[in-house]
């Protein structure tokens, strides 16, 4: 088995407190499906009246478990919910094995539990193509029930990890009606990351109630401006699950409150900028700025293409300020661009304007801002309103080595 990475230079400090959060419990257990000598499966149990929203792959190759969850959307809250998910297997490419394997977790689940069946999700991550040994899982579902918590949601974010360097999570308070409404979140991902979503798992959690359609719409919206817009290396897994379970233990109804929309919306950017900050091999974070498209869309369309960029990306990995990479993405992403009413800024530094280098830029300027370890690029087309901002990481030579051995 391959040698466990060093913690990011860019990880957050510590894993942050979050709050309990009502009507949901954890544990997690060591079932040995890939790595020895550490815990690789969580169970997440919620009580009746928790509504579930999802977003997830839109990969064609997307996994049993995937198609599992999205068939269950929308199942009545009335007996509660159960998450079950494994480290090390992505149960992916494996056929009508892949469905059995589903099916056997979740009705042991839902025995264990209690939860009906149709309301046990599942998540696998890790290696693509190999049957998942889910008699390993079953066997583990009564210790996990016995020791399930509502203290013990940093051990689930670190049962779901694979490459990743560190656990991730985040968390906001809002006072809704003189009451206050808790969301946690916690989340996985290091490597294969791109929109549509990412090789990510992302958990969030709060006592707010809330209308489950209304839960979907507002979930599916935020995405797009968080887990959407970002990129490690381009590449679209085939097992991404990003998940919101509302359980009401508050006894606040936030169904189209604000500030809550506000305070998800914070914790699930928090959350995807960790996802970056653990790209595999990184030591750069990167925020793109696009102002001046004709579109939105055109604006992310040329952030995305700059972000993935594996020549941008090793020009910021070598602290090189070479704009002219930054013109060549814009050149070619098919989005609408003129090069005459083009600018590009490092941080400050305006380094190009009006289809040339700026009259005051200095090279030395522009290699002071790529020699910090967070990095911010500016691009202005010149052509409208339209705007977008993307985050991505540098690339570097232990990309490779991760993912040389990663079967290993």
């Amino acid at each position: 088995m391959a040698t466990p990475m060093p913690r990011s230079p860019l990880a957050p400090a510590a894993f942050p407190d979050l709050p309990v959060i009502g009507g949901l419990r954890f544990a997690t257990a060591a079932s040995g499906i890939k790595y020895q000598g550490r815990t690789d499966v969580m169970l997440a149990v919620m009580d009746p009246g928790t509504s579930i929203a999802g977003v997830f792959t839109r990969s064609a190759t997307r996994s049993a478990p995937v198609l599992d969850c999205q068939a269950k959307l929308g199942s009545s809250t009335d007996q509660g919910a159960a998450l079950l998910v494994n480290s090390g297997n992505s149960n992916a490419f494996t056929g009508h094995y892949g469905q059995t394997s589903v099916a056997e977790i979740t009705a042991a689940v839902a025995a264990q539990t209690g939860v009906p069946q149709d309301r046990v999700f599942t998540a696998s991550t890790g290696v693509i193509g190999e049957p998942l040994p889910h008699d390993r899982i079953v066997a583990k579902l009564a210790e996990l029930n016995g020791a399930l918590s509502d203290a013990s949601i940093e051990a689930a974010a670190k049962a779901i990890m694979t490459t990743d360097t560190f656990a991730k999570g985040a968390s906001a308070t809002v006072e809704i009606d003189g009451k206050p409404v808790r969301i946690a979140g916690i989340a996985k991902g290091s490597g294969m990351i791109a929109p549509d979503m990412a090789t990510m798992l992302v958990y969030i959690f709060t006592d707010a109630a809330y209308d489950q359609a209304a839960l979907q719409g507002l979930l599916s919206a935020e995405t797009d401006t968080s887990f959407n817009c970002i990129t490690v290396d381009s590449d679209t897994s085939t097992s991404d699950s990003l998940m919101l379970c509302a359980t009401g233990a508050s006894g606040v109804d936030a169904t189209g409150n604000p500030a809550f929309t506000e305070a998800l919306r914070a914790v699930m950017l928090d959350l995807a900028h960790q996802v970056v900050r653990d790209g595999e091999g990184a030591t750069k974070f990167v925020e793109i700025q696009v102002t001046g498209a004709e579109t939105a869309d055109d604006a992310k369309v040329h952030g995305m293409s700059i972000a993935n960029s594996p020549l941008v990306k090793t020009a910021i990995a070598g602290e090189d300020p070479n704009w002219g990479r930054i013109v060549m993405a814009i050149g070619k992403s098919g989005a609408k661009a003129d090069r005459d009413l083009l600018s590009i800024s490092f941080g400050d530094v305006l380094v190009a304007e009006k289809g040339w280098v700026a009259p005051s830029y200095k090279e030395e300027l522009g290699a002071a801002e790529m020699k910090k370890q967070e990095i911010t690029i500016k691009v202005d087309l010149g052509l409208g309103d339209g705007q977008a901002t993307v985050w991505t990481c540098d690339l570097t030579h232990q990309y490779i080595s991760i993912n040389a051995d990663y079967r290993s």
